[in-house]
């Protein structure tokens, strides 16, 4: 008997949250009667929520208002879903071909924030992916100007980084030739670490190059050290101002703390994914920021080839349809991996 009740305040509990996510108004016994299938009287339905308010899953904002659930409450219904539901075709297929369009890894992880944005209306947050073993793939050397090149460089997570090099030697397309070939020959496959070692005297590179060419390699290092760094990313911001009713306090705090890189790598560090789903999701307090007190991250992990996780989600108010996003957040991650592991 007792287990049975427990079960019936659990799918009560359900529908405040499902009702109050879509409606942003207090949940009364009257309109849980008449919406949803409880098999059961109002006047059970009444004293269920009365139980619930007790046991602070759920509370009363004004008198002889309906009920809205709590931080206890939300936690407590993410942790009952028990299947997410799938992706449609269609959206299937829309993430994927929005995916499919990237050039480079800075597109991909651009069209991929913008599209968590899109498909949650909330704020999304995507952090580079993190390759501790970054290296050179090829280098192209472009004639600019008699003594100016252009540096591609392009690594082995896909990066394609472009610098211009101005030299003292004027160089003729003779010379842009055969040291492109020779800097291939020397740092590609390398790493940050490995290209210190690389002597250009006993790799046959001519004086008259070894200058030029000592600039390049100083180039080269430095874009590679970039590339290990973290950075993230976001988009949607105007998806958490329109939120901005579901704050008690004003939601400079949050955008604040949303321009701080290291806070949102922090809040993506503590997350942890839940086993079914590989989704983690903190509500209010778990956030142990100040400014993300009244917010909740929907999280997920995505690999590289050759690299470690990294991190995505999206951040917004408690008040969040957490089925759906964890869904979208979860189905966009393993298309990530899967563009970038190809």
């Amino acid at each position: 008997m007792a287990r049975s009740t427990r079960e019936r305040r659990d799918t009560v509990l359900r529908a405040i949250v499902a009702d109050y996510v879509h409606s942003g108004e207090p949940v009364g016994s009257k309109a849980l009667v008449d919406k949803h299938d409880l098999g059961v009287s109002p006047a059970t339905v009444r004293n269920d929520m009365s139980a619930l308010e007790e046991e602070g899953y759920i509370y009363q904002p004004h008198t002889s208002a309906g009920r809205i659930p709590t931080e206890k409450g939300y936690r407590a219904f993410v942790d009952q879903i028990a299947q997410l539901k799938p992706l449609s075709a269609p959206e299937r297929h829309a993430i994927e071909t929005f995916l499919t369009g990237a050039v480079d890894v800075d597109d991909l992880v651009d069209r991929t924030v913008r599209l968590l944005a899109q498909l949650t209306h909330q704020l999304a947050v995507v952090q580079y992916p993190r390759f501790s073993r970054s290296c050179v793939r090829h280098l192209e050397l472009v004639p600019l100007a008699r003594t100016r090149i252009l540096l591609v460089i392009i690594t082995n997570s896909g990066s394609v980084e472009q610098r211009s090099v101005d030299v003292e030697e004027e160089l003729d397309d003779r010379d842009i030739e055969t040291l492109r070939v020779l800097l291939n020959a020397l740092v590609a496959g390398l790493e940050l670490g490995e290209l210190a070692t690389v002597s250009l005297a006993a790799c046959g590179v001519s004086a008259q190059l070894r200058g030029v060419a000592s600039q390049v390699l100083r180039i080269v290092a430095e874009t590679l050290g970039e590339e290990t760094d973290s950075r993230v990313v976001i988009a949607g911001t105007a998806n958490l101002v329109r939120a901005g009713e579901d704050f008690s306090g004003s939601l400079g705090p949050v955008l604040d703390a949303l321009e701080e890189q290291v806070a949102l790598l922090r809040l993506f560090a503590e997350a942890e994914a839940q086993p079914d789903s590989g989704v983690s999701v903190t509500i209010g307090t778990e956030n142990h920021h100040a400014a993300f007190l009244e917010t909740a991250l929907v999280s997920g992990t995505y690999d590289s080839a050759g690299g470690s996780l990294a991190h995505l989600g999206v951040i917004g108010p408690t008040r969040m349809d957490y089925a759906s996003t964890m869904t979208t957040v979860g189905a966009v991650a393993r298309y990530l991996s899967h563009f970038l592991t190809r």
